[in-house]
């Protein structure tokens, strides 16, 4: 290029560049958009979708399941005793020994089906492709799903224990301590099966931030639900027959005790307080007992809404494993803990040895009845934490030991927690572990294996299944995929003697 063509050029740039764009479009056409989803850019968008759902079950990764299963029910005897009336064993000289007399008994336990549906629209799948194959997430998540629900029915299934009616509350006035208004309140109570319990305070097993809201939560009364098919299905929620209503006068300012009698089989009792017939949910308590202090939420639920009669089992369950040690005949260990203060319970007790006097009580009656230890103590969140206070606060702290890091020895680990409980009768370790679906309040002992050396039982409990989990891809019906998963079994207890329940337990 000439000499005097290229300075024209540099001196034409150079007054562009000083002066100010005529056309404003092209000023703006390259800056950066204002907001995620407006101007010329990509969306940045990172693939597959998070999740974030705990799908924790213990339980029903540990019991074993053997198929097989046929006809409509599983059936077994079980021999006791052999000797019935202890005969002696010592004979005469050419006399023949006593006879023995043997003790059976015979269970059975009824198959069951369940199994949770999805679905997915022909736009939704569209919409998905270069993102996530929502095809697959819908199968995979109906599994965890009924995983999960699969693990409350093993712990809290109920086809056969009726809870029947709850008692009436025993109602006391207190002058102060509350904010009620002046007059007359009527009270009202509901035992909670486990199935309802976890309803209403939330389950958190396949969803987060679940709690107890008395401005929304709900106690299940009879349940009708419309399956995917379009029939319907009625069953009972868990909970118990409501109590009669009890009355109280209080004056302003003032609080109310209320105590009930336990109900056999309940985990939980939700209170309703209001008017005469405008009773409304306010709390709900894992002891038989509560101090009620303020009025209800305005759109709390109402107890007349709930259906009175027993809503406690279900046509559709097994009975899980609490269902089958509070059963009468089981011969398991049941501690209810006393009613106490109203509003505080009884708690838990120091054995001044760091060991719990209730675990204690239970270990002893295990061995002494049936010469077994348990294997796992299963707890709530809560328990666990107050069995470590309990016994680190009460002579137990001498008998721990601190570990320093030798890379980093001024920095100690704060806290410690209870795993295993020493049996001192059998001298074996029982580990102790959170269940996600205990209810605090609650300490379940469970034995999976018999010390008896010719049971010819492998397991103490197991799922006996018909057909284990399988996938079913309906044909299309509309312009969407749907999809089923489900089994068919029965939860199959050879020895419910070897299981144990405290409940009503107090916090510390």
């Amino acid at each position: 290029m000439p000499q005097a063509n290229l300075e024209q050029t540099l001196d034409a740039m150079k007054s562009a560049r000083a002066s100010a764009m005529e056309n404003q479009f092209l000023a703006k056409s390259f800056t950066q958009p204002g907001s995620a989803t407006t101007g010329l850019q990509a969306y940045n968008l990172e693939a597959p979708s998070k999740k974030f759902i705990p799908v924790q079950t213990p339980l029903r990764n540990s019991i074993s399941r053997v198929t097989g299963g046929f006809a409509i029910q599983a059936n077994w005897k079980v021999i006791t005793n052999i000797n019935v009336q202890n005969q002696r064993a010592g004979v005469g000289e050419g006399q023949r020994g006593g006879k023995i007399q043997h003790e059976t008994s015979e269970y059975f336990a009824a198959f069951r089906g369940w199994g949770l549906e999805n679905d997915v629209t022909f736009e939704a799948d569209y919409a998905a492709k270069n993102f996530e194959d929502v095809k697959a997430l819908a199968v995979s998540q109906t599994l965890e799903a009924t995983m999960i629900q699969e693990e409350r029915l093993i712990l809290g299934g109920n086809t056969s224990l009726a809870l029947g009616q709850t008692a009436t509350p025993t109602l006391a006035a207190v002058g102060n301590g509350g904010t009620l208004t002046a007059g007359t309140k009527s009270v009202i109570c509901i035992a909670l099966g486990l199935q309802a319990y976890l309803d209403v305070v939330g389950m958190n097993n396949g969803g987060i931030g679940q709690t107890f809201d008395p401005m929304y939560s709900q106690v299940p009364g009879q349940i009708t639900r419309t399956n995917a098919d379009g029939s319907t299905s009625s069953f009972g929620g868990g909970s118990a027959r409501k109590s009669a209503a009890a009355t109280v006068t209080v004056t302003e300012g003032g609080s109310i005790t209320a105590t009930v009698s336990p109900t056999t089989g309940a985990v939980g009792y939700a209170w309703y307080m209001g008017g005469a017939g405008s009773e409304k949910l306010i709390s709900v308590t894992a002891i038989n007992s509560l101090i009620i202090k303020a009025e209800p939420q305005v759109n709390a639920q109402l107890a007349s809404t709930i259906t009175d009669q027993d809503n406690s089992t279900s046509a559709y369950d097994f009975d899980g494993l609490l269902i089958q040690a509070f059963k009468p005949n089981s011969k398991a260990y049941i501690k209810v803990m006393p009613t106490g203060t109203a509003g505080v319970g009884t708690k838990l007790t120091s054995d001044n040895a760091g060991g719990v006097v209730e675990i204690n009580e239970a270990l002893y009656a295990f061995y002494t009845r049936y010469r077994l230890s348990p294997d796992v103590i299963y707890v709530s969140a809560q328990e666990l934490q107050d069995i470590t206070a309990l016994i680190v606060g009460n002579n137990g702290a001498p008998l721990l030991q601190l570990t320093v890091d030798v890379n980093d020895p001024s920095s100690i680990v704060a806290g410690k927690v209870v795993g295993s409980y020493l049996n001192k009768i059998t001298n074996q370790k029982v580990d102790i572990r959170v269940h996600p679906n205990m209810p605090t309040g609650t300490i379940f002992f469970f034995t999976r294996k018999l010390p008896y050396q010719l049971s010819n039982v492998t397991d103490a409990v197991r799922m006996h299944m018909r057909q284990d989990y399988y996938q079913i891809e309906w044909p299309l019906r509309t312009r969407k995929y749907e999809y089923g998963v489900y089994a068919d079994g029965v939860l199959q207890h050879y020895a419910p003697f070897s299981m144990g329940v405290i409940t009503n337990i107090a916090r510390q």
